[in-house]
C-alpha cells in the first residue's frame, strides 16, 4: 500500500545566514532522513522514562506506521520517522495510545477550525508584537525549554482570544521539533500581572475545555510544570474554570508563587530567568522567538494550509471533543463560574 502523505521538510533553515545565526540558540529538528540526534545521556533518559530502546526505535516506528495504514488508510498524515516518534515518545512507546494521540491531534484541527484554518506565523504577528508569549532562550537544568506567557498583555478589545491559542499552538509545534524537547518536555511560566475581570471571564469554560483537551490529549508534548506568578485573587476563579478539565497529574503540576520570587527560583533557577524576575539571564527579549517563528512561515504553510487530513475519515464519537455536544450544560457552567469570578474579584 502506498503511503498517503507528502514528504514534508519541516524546520528547514532560514533563507539567509544572518537569520540562521540569529536562531542558533534554538536547536533544529532531526534531518529529513531520520538519524537520532539524542546525546548518550538523553538516550539513557529516554530509555528510563519513556521505555525507548535505541535498538528497537525504528521497529517501533514501523509498527505504528503499519497500524495507521491498516486501520486508517485514508488519513492524510505525515508518516516519516521523526514525526511518528513524537507520538511514541509522548505515550511511552505504547502503540495504541500513540495512535490515539495521533488521531486526536488531527481531530483537534477538525473540531476547532477557528484555530487551525490558515494557521501560520504571519496571521498571529499581532499577538507576537503584543508580547503575549515567548520562549526563554536558555533551558532549565533539566534541559526543558520554558514557554513564557503574559496573559495580562491581552485585552478583549485587542483581538479574539482564539488568536492567543493560535500563537501558543504554533509555538508548541516549533518546540516539539527537536528530539531533546520530546524527551525532556517543557515548562510553562505564566505572569498574571495585569489580569482582571475582563480577561478572566472572556474565554469561559467551553473554550478552556477545548484548550485543555488539545494540550492534554491532542498534542505530543510533555508539559512537566506550570508555574504561575503574580496571580491576582481572581485567579482562584480562573483556575476553577480550568481545573475540572485537568487530569489529576496535570493539576498537581500547577505551582502558584504569588509575588514570591524565592518560591519561583526553587522551581526555575535565576540562571535562566530574565532580570525582571530576579534572574541573571539578561533583559527579557520578546522578539527573538517572534523572529524565529516568522522566519518559519513556509514550513507552517506546508503543515497547516493544506486540505483537511480527516476529510472522508469517520471517527468514533468518543474522539470528538466533548464541548462539541455540551451545549446548555456549558452555558450553565459559565453562569456559575462567572459568579465565582465576581466573588473572587
Amino acid at each position: 500500500m502506498a503511503y498517503q502523505y507528502e514528504s514534508i521538510s519541516l524546520g528547514r533553515p532560514p533563507a539567509d545566514r544572518a537569520a540562521a545565526a540569529d536562531h542558533c540558540w534554538f536547536p533544529g529538528p532531526p534531518p529529513p532522513i531520520y538519524s537520532c540526534t539524542l546525546t548518550p545521556d538523553l538516550e539513557a533518559k529516554a530509555r528510563e522514562e519513556l521505555q525507548e530502546k535505541p535498538e528497537w526505535r525504528l521497529r517501533d516506528v514501523q509498527a505504528l506506521r503499519d497500524m495507521i495504514l491498516k486501520e486508517h488508510p485514508n488519513l492524510r498524515t505525515r508518516l516519516d520517522d521523526a514525526f511518528l516518534l513524537r507520538f511514541l515518545r509522548a505515550r511511552k512507546f505504547d502503540y495504541d495510545r500513540a495512535l490515539q494521540l495521533l488521531l486526536n491531534y488531527h481531530a483537534g484541527r477538525k473540531a476547532w477550525p477557528e484555530v487551525f484554518q490558515d494557521l501560520k506565523p504571519s496571521t498571529v504577528r499581532h499577538v507576537l508584537d503584543l508580547g503575549f508569549l515567548t520562549v526563554l532562550p536558555r533551558p532549565d537544568p533539566r534541559g526543558r525549554y520554558i514557554l513564557f506567557l503574559r496573559p495580562g498583555k491581552w485585552k478583549p478589545n485587542d483581538y479574539p482570544f482564539v488568536d492567543n491559542v493560535r500563537a501558543i499552538y504554533l509555538t508548541l509545534e516549533k518546540l516539539i521539533q527537536p528530539e531533546e524537547t520530546q524527551v525532556n518536555g517543557i515548562v510553562i511560566l505564566a505572569d498574571y500581572t495585569g489580569v482582571g475581570m475582563s480577561q478572566a471571564s472572556n474565554p469561559g469554560p467551553f473554550l478552556a475545555k477545548k484548550v485543555v483537551s488539545i494540550l492534554q490529549d491532542g498534542f505530543p508534548i510533555r508539559i512537566k510544570a506550570v508555574n504561575i506568578i503574580n496571580e491576582p485573587r481572581i485567579f482562584k476563579g480562573i483556575f476553577a474554570i480550568i481545573k475540572p478539565f485537568l487530569k489529576e497529574k496535570m493539576a498537581e503540576r500547577y505551582v502558584l508563587h504569588g509575588s514570591d520570587l524565592r518560591s519561583l527560583h526553587q522551581n526555575i533557577p535565576p540562571s535562566v530567568l530574565p532580570e525582571g524576575y530576579g534572574g541573571t539571564a539578561g533583559r527579557l527579549d520578546m522578539s527573538a522567538w517572534s523572529r524565529l517563528l516568522l522566519d518559519c512561515e513556509e514550513e507552517f504553510i506546508v503543515e497547516f494550509c493544506q486540505p483537511d487530513p480527516l476529510e472522508g475519515v469517520v471517527l468514533p464519537d468518543s474522539m470528538l471533543f466533548e464541548g462539541e455536544h455540551a451545549g446548555g450544560k456549558d452555558e450553565d457552567t459559565v453562569r456559575g463560574l462567572r459568579s465565582q469570578l465576581y466573588y473572587c474579584y
